[in-house]
């Protein structure tokens, strides 16, 4: 890779690529995990997350003051190529996947508490999945004059669209709610459209439950192109909901398995009764990955998301 520009000698750093929200490799969201940030200026982590390429870098660093007398393990700072974000919710878990793989100890047996620019981020084991707890949210109706040049955008018709609201939970996006999943599978958005109108769009749509087998099948057929252990567990095969997320703004066609996305859809969704308290997402379908996503309301009103990791690449980096 090439040089990075900095004052301070270069020294080899601990470095994982995990994918996240899939128990195989290459089926999910991939995430670069530098485990030991310390002493890198912003510029070096800018120029780092633009050389791997991914849609978000992470750079795992001591708590702050803060953050550790609140109970914080470790802080995160998450990089695109072209920016730093405030929260994403892929690189959450799986930079937490990172840490415990490489022997963090968490102060509290029943969590691990990640600091990040939109604070604490209380994350939960549930066996081999990690849960993140979806930051506050706050969200309102799109004008009339967005939604119609965004649905153009996606080339679609008024009536595909039954409901829509801006969503912000640390990372802004125009959630819509569409009639059919077969029309969320089959968008071909205008990308330069979309990158001009300035907005991240993420959509989504209930399967019925008579149609999920139809989508098992596919996700199947995509997975089993990647070798015979591909094919995801019959647990994770009956998604509710299908889910695309489009990135233009961010220089991101469209971006595999969303986990800030699926935490402020699920915000909605469950509070406007378009879905149950518990449910799985499927999203990535059309990238031939099978993503799956969970989401569960407790009984505190907190939205969990989570799902399973795996590290594909696990060694050091010289920045």
């Amino acid at each position: 890779m090439p040089a990075l520009s900095s004052s301070a000698p270069a020294r080899n750093r601990p470095f994982k690529q995990v994918d996240v929200f899939t128990p195989t490799a290459l089926l999910g969201n991939p995430l670069a995990v530098v485990l030991d940030g310390g002493g890198l200026t912003d510029a070096q982590m800018l120029q780092f997350a633009n050389w791997t390429n991914l849609s978000e870098t992470t750079f795992l660093l001591p708590p702050t003051d803060a953050g550790r007398a609140a109970g914080a393990d470790y802080r995160v700072r998450i990089f695109t190529p072209g920016g730093e974000m405030r929260f994403a919710g892929h690189p959450t878990l799986g930079s937490c996947h990172a840490w415990l793989q490489a022997g963090g100890q968490p102060l509290s047996a029943q969590q691990i508490v990640q600091e990040c620019q939109v604070g604490l981020v209380p994350i939960r084991r549930e066996g081999t999945r990690l849960s993140f707890a979806a930051p506050p949210l706050t969200r309102s109706a799109p004008s009339p004059m967005t939604l119609a040049r965004v649905a153009a955008a996606l080339g679609l018709k008024a009536q595909d669209v039954r409901a829509a609201q801006l969503l912000d939970n640390g990372t802004t996006w125009l959630g819509l709610l569409l009639d059919d999943p077969h029309t969320v599978l089959q968008l071909k958005p205008n990308q330069l459209e979309l990158k001009n109108l300035g907005h991240k769009v993420g959509v989504a749509a209930v399967y019925p439950p008579q149609e999920a087998p139809a989508l098992i099948a596919r996700s199947n057929r995509e997975a089993r192109a990647f070798g015979p252990s591909a094919t995801a567990s019959a647990e994770d095969d009956n998604p509710a909901l299908e889910v695309r997320a489009f990135a233009a703004p961010m220089g991101i066609v469209e971006d595999p398995v969303t986990g800030s996305l699926n935490a402020s859809l699920a915000q909605w969704l469950i509070t406007d009764g378009h879905m149950p308290a518990r449910y799985l997402a499927a999203q990535g379908t059309c990238l031939e990955r099978a993503g799956r996503v969970w989401v569960e309301r407790d009984g505190n009103g907190q939205v969990w998301v989570g799902g399973a990791s795996v590290t594909c690449i696990d060694g050091a980096v010289n920045l």
